[in-house]
């Protein structure tokens, strides 16, 4: 881990607010700034010479990326019959479902966020053979199937749901269990139905936005700042996105807040840098999109990882601008000119595994792509121009 990274965990350790924001870019470290926080309490508990594993000494509840390799789908490969999502059974899964009976509010926060048709249905326990012909016992809670009503009084069964369906109903489960916590740490020590979420000092979400719509992201933050505003006890929240809607919302919804955008660095290091204000008066996310890529391209500096930033500058200029989609705003005089630059901006920007194992180095046409990108951008559209006047 990175020290820059350790001293941004640290940042978020000493500070006092009951909840801090953080703003930044796909790309910037949201998520790997959410582990070291993670690693970071867990060296208190190492500090704390305990061997105990239990709920009980847990300091830090987090939602990020890796929170969804918990849940991994048996697809049924030989008979593509029975699809179902499987759950790696944990302390807090055990908890939501199996001593506390959660499964009926995660199923209606999930249709709240999908569709009321879509129906997880988990699994009772069962026994079956297997693939040594020894007989094993499935335990309950460890399988969901999905249905779908169609209104004819008909059900389509064992249907494969979408990713970012599968990602809201992960939300979903995370979801109900902080509800549970609160509520259980709102109550005095003395009175609380258990103790095991008594050493618990932070509740992390990373970015839970990324597969929801617009309508269904607003009732999400709603839902979210009613829960922190409901809290009593001491525990602390931490929220990183890279939209600014969600983050303008929470921003303007909640109170004893810090808030930071995390930067990212040429040289790979990281800092959380404070600011006031939501998103468009506090940083003016679109004009420090633009000094990076100016800095880059004039340092002759520019990497891979300035077409994800050319890419976010278009996006967040065609949202303004009213335009459906960002790809208009690329040069040429028709769709088939601007064909290539967008193959290419989508090839270098793509967040996949295999985009990722490419060098960061790239050929010189390349890099005049960038420039000829940005200079694009603000010669052609005077909304760049008052933007810049008004800073």
């Amino acid at each position: 881990m990175s020290e820059s990274l350790k001293n941004a965990a640290k940042i978020l350790r000493d500070n006092n607010k009951k909840t801090q924001l953080i703003y930044a870019f796909n790309g910037s470290g949201k998520t790997r700034l959410s582990r070291a926080f993670k690693e970071l309490l867990a060296l208190e508990l190492e500090q704390a010479d305990t061997d105990d594993s239990s709920l009980a000494q847990k300091n830090i509840l987090y939602y990020n990326a890796f929170t969804e390799d918990l849940f991994y789908w048996d697809n049924d490969l030989n008979e593509d019959e029975q699809r179902k999502l499987k759950i790696h059974p944990n302390g807090f899964t055990d908890w939501v479902f199996k001593e506390q009976g959660q499964d009926r509010n995660v199923i209606s926060h999930f249709q709240r966020y999908t569709d009321e048709k879509l129906t997880p249905n988990f699994n009772d326990e069962y026994t079956q053979v297997d693939s040594n012909g020894e007989q094993i016992t499935v335990p309950a809670f460890s399988e969901v199937t999905f249905s779908f009503e169609r209104g004819n009084n008909e059900a389509e069964n064992n249907i494969k749901i979408s990713k970012g369906e599968e990602s809201n109903f992960i939300w979903s489960v995370y979801y109900s269990l902080i509800e549970q916590v609160i509520d259980v740490l709102n109550d005095p020590v003395e009175d609380r139905e258990t103790e095991q979420f008594n050493q618990l000092k932070y509740i992390y979400i990373d970015d839970p936005v990324s597969s929801l719509d617009e309508n269904h992201l607003m009732q999400l933050a709603v839902d979210l700042a009613a829960l922190i505003k409901n809290s009593t006890s001491a525990i602390k929240f931490i929220i990183s996105t890279h939209d600014t809607t969600f983050y303008n919302f929470l921003h303007n919804e909640l109170n004893s807040k810090s808030c930071f955008l995390l930067e990212a660095s040429e040289d790979k290091t990281v800092s959380l840098v404070a600011k006031n204000g939501d998103s468009n008066s506090s940083f003016f996310y679109h004009l420090d999109l633009k000094k990076q890529l100016e800095s880059a391209i004039q340092e002759q500096r520019v990497e891979r990882q300035h077409f994800i930033l050319i890419r976010n500058l278009y996006e967040k200029t065609a949202s303004f601008l009213g335009y459906p989609k960002w790809s208009m705003l690329l040069p040429g005089a028709n769709e088939e000119n601007r064909t290539a630059y967008l193959n290419r901006i989508i090839q270098f920007s793509s967040h996949n595994t295999l985009a990722k194992m490419q060098p960061s180095q790239l050929r010189p046409e390349e890099k005049r792509m960038v420039k000829l990108l940005l200079d694009n951008l603000v010669d052609n559209y005077s909304y760049w121009k008052q933007e810049v006047e008004d800073a």
